[in-house]
């Protein structure tokens, strides 16, 4: 009788929820110690596992959960052991469940989420798995979160019927930690299972196209759905984006070819990221130019990426005091936005409001995963900038790994100063909140030290990013309460000072969370979070990322990442062979990639990261990092800025030359430092050159490539 009820409810399940199963579900049963963990997104949850796993599980629920009418009924027709997760007796009697042989689902959680993503995950079901060395069962479940059995608040969209999708991930066991004491084993069995869910999160996020998941976002949340506002002061909607992405996209295909590299030289504005949308759909590559570059580094791009026509907007060019720099690049013709929106015929428009808007999958060209989705440069602070090749794989799984372990969600607006052109700026301030739902605010210059704060308080934001260099001079300029809708502070491009960090918590009692990342994996590689944090590191890796480190001679400590992943880079397009696509390789094999950065990571995965391979001098046969120069520095003069370079020396090889905004800086008072410290005094610079300020990049990273100029001519 009971399995005729449960074929009716799968049947209905399939009907009303469209339930989708994906994974291998053959031969589960023959796991003597099964344990199946799952998100906990509705009241739902237990019903789908039951009617869709091929299994007879006990399900371990909450107390709570039998006092509840509806969900006693449903009980009734499955085994159950109620248990409370905060208690460590109650996990004793799911261990001997365990042990019996019978297959058991448990939802790590706890609770149902309040935010749409993975809250917080107990150390008793992670314990009991690696205690029972039970093989374990991942399944995430998506779209019961939008139902009405959900806890979501009334801002999240919901529907009555929405598709709920079941992912069976591969097995997997969670082994019993080493630690001195039970307490320690069993955080760290907790840390464990974390991150296998956030594992599991990531890994069943569908594999598609930067417009295919502009679609998916725009058709869950709300075509109507207002998320976009720059600094016009209108409000775009999901509809009002793809409106402007399919139109600009097809008038940009009629002066490209397909898969052709096109330049974007445009400000953070919402037709920009519509554009690469729209030309996303349309088969064709935007590759965004630095327009706060040097001609020599801007003409570099063009040729590396070959690029033959860049499209901007005339006001733009005029307000930027771009039109020399434009006028000198050589072999490529510049498209107006203002030129092209006027050439939209009746044609355009008829065929975009009764055709495209309807049905915009069927309106774009057939693109992969694999196709390029987009080419970035590097800073070129240490050199000419490369093309970046970023797939839309990469560029969604950065995105789906970024929002597997981050709750960003409707709920949220983040304020977006940092261009697009620069990866962090497109990744976390364009592609993350317009796939997520989260609403933007885009700015076009993060050099308004006083304006962004008003604007984070007068927009009511709760997210902003920046660099080390951005948020001091923020924090300067920022009235106390400027702030007081933040919950994430979220600095990258460079490492993130103390001082700042510290100003940040004592004026606003913020912590920002610091990360990592490069160009070349779209970007971020790690990065603290409130469910793991460690001060002075910058977080964990991210789920579904591989690293290696690769010792360095002359340095005890650590040794150089090389990373491997699916947000990795397709390949560089250099200077030097125009429009050649060079994959990544690195001493590790095919595929990984050297970051150049040598770091440190500790027992519980935190990365800190020590110095750049570049970034040394060789004095005496004795390798000094440059970057310990600096701390060095500030730890001698903590409120001024100070850049470390390089100068040959015939007698002993290189000479560090210091750059520094503090007139009263002497070299005695660094020895005296370097003695106090644990510094060596041979990392004492030998000149220490003073400037009104350090020369900047367009992205806030210190422009290396000037320091070492000035250092040769010092």
């Amino acid at each position: 009788m009971k399995q005729l009820i449960k074929h009716i409810f799968r049947i209905l399940a399939r009907v009303f929820f469209r339930v989708r199963v994906t994974g291998q579900v053959e031969g589960l049963d023959q796991h003597k110690r099964l344990l199946v963990i799952a998100n906990h997104e509705s009241f739902l949850d237990g019903a789908l596992l039951g009617l869709f796993l091929p299994l007879d599980p006990v399900f371990v629920v909450h107390t709570s959960i039998t006092h509840r009418p509806i969900l006693r009924q449903y009980l009734k027709l499955v085994d159950y052991l109620a248990v409370d997760p905060t208690s460590p007796m109650a996990m004793k009697s799911v261990i001997r469940l365990i042990e019996s042989g019978r297959p058991v689902v448990v939802f790590p959680e706890g609770r149902i989420t309040l935010t749409g993503s993975l809250m917080k995950v107990y150390d008793g079901p992670a314990f009991v798995a690696a205690k029972t060395g039970a093989t374990l069962l991942p399944v995430r479940l998506d779209g019961a979160a939008r139902s009405y059995f959900s806890r979501l608040s009334g801002n999240h969209p919901r529907r009555m019927l929405p598709e709920i999708t079941l992912s069976i991930q591969p097995l997997t066991q969670l082994p019993m930690p080493e630690g001195e004491t039970a307490h320690e084993r069993r955080r760290k069995a907790g840390d464990g299972m974390r991150r296998l869910m956030q594992e599991m999160i990531f890994a069943s996020s569908p594999r598609q196209t930067l417009f295919e998941a502009l679609c998916d976002a725009a058709s869950i949340n709300g075509k109507h759905r207002k998320l976009v506002e720059d600094v016009k002061q209108i409000e775009y909607s999901y509809q009002d984006i793809l409106k402007m992405a399919l139109l600009l996209g097809r008038l940009a295909a009629r002066h490209s070819q397909p898969h052709e590299r096109i330049g974007v030289l445009l400000p953070n504005l919402a037709p920009t990221l519509s554009l690469i949308f729209g030309m996303n759909a349309n088969a064709r590559v935007p590759a965004m130019l630095n327009y706060t570059a040097g001609l020599e580094a801007m003409q570099a791009s063009c040729t590396a990426a070959q690029i033959r026509t860049i499209i901007s907007s005339k006001a733009f060019i005029t307000q930027a005091h771009l039109e020399d720099k434009v006028a000198a690049l050589q072999g490529v013709r510049i498209l107006y936005l203002e030129d092209l929106r006027e050439q939209a015929t009746l044609a355009d428009k008829l065929w975009l409001m009764l055709w495209a808007l309807r049905f915009p999958r069927w309106a774009m060209h057939r693109t992969g995963p694999e196709d390029a989705a987009v080419v970035l440069f590097t800073s070129g602070s240490e050199g000419v900038p490369k093309g970046v090749v970023l797939s839309n794989r990469a560029l969604l799984a950065n995105v789906a790994q970024v929002r597997a372990i981050v709750d960003f969600s409707v709920y949220d607006k983040i304020l977006n100063a940092l261009p697009l052109f620069h990866s962090f700026g497109l990744m976390a301030g364009g592609l993350l909140p317009l796939i997520s739902g989260a609403s933007v605010f885009l700015y076009p210059s993060p050099l308004h030290y006083r304006v962004i704060p008003e604007l984070a308080y007068d927009r009511n934001c709760t997210v902003l990013l920046g660099t080390s260099t951005f948020l001091g001079n923020y924090a300067k300029n920022a009235h106390p309460y400027d702030f007081y809708r933040l919950r994430y502070v979220i600095a990258g491009a460079e490492k993130l000072s103390e001082a700042v960090r510290n100003t940040w918590f004592e004026k606003f009692g913020l912590r920002i969370f610091e990360g990592y990342g490069a160009t070349e994996t779209a970007p971020v590689i790690a990065v603290n979070t409130p469910m793991a944090y460690k001060s002075g590191t910058v977080g964990q890796l991210l789920p579904g990322l591989r690293g290696k480190l690769f010792p360095v001679p002359g340095i005890d400590r650590g040794g150089v990442l090389h990373v491997s992943g699916p947000n990795v880079m397709s390949g560089y397009l250099r200077v030097e062979k125009p429009g050649v696509i060079q994959p990544p390789e690195s001493e590790a094999g095919e595929g990984w990639y050297n970051t150049g950065d040598v770091v440190d990571i500790d027992a519980d995965g935190f990365v800190r990261i020590m110095a750049r391979v570049k970034r040394f001098a060789k004095i005496a046969g004795e390798m000094i990092s440059l970057e310990s120069v600096e701390k060095l520095v500030t730890h001698a003069s903590p409120a001024a800025q100070h850049a470390a370079s390089t100068q040959v020396d015939e007698a002993r090889g290189e000479n560090i030359v210091l750059f520094t905004t503090d007139t009263a800086l002497t070299r005695e008072a660094l020895q005296t430092a370097a003695r106090a410290g644990s510094w060596s005094e041979i990392a004492v610079p030998r000149k220490i050159k003073v400037v009104e300020e350090l020369p900047l990049l367009g992205t806030g990273k210190i422009d290396y490539v000037t320091l070492k100029k000035w250092a040769e001519s010092v």
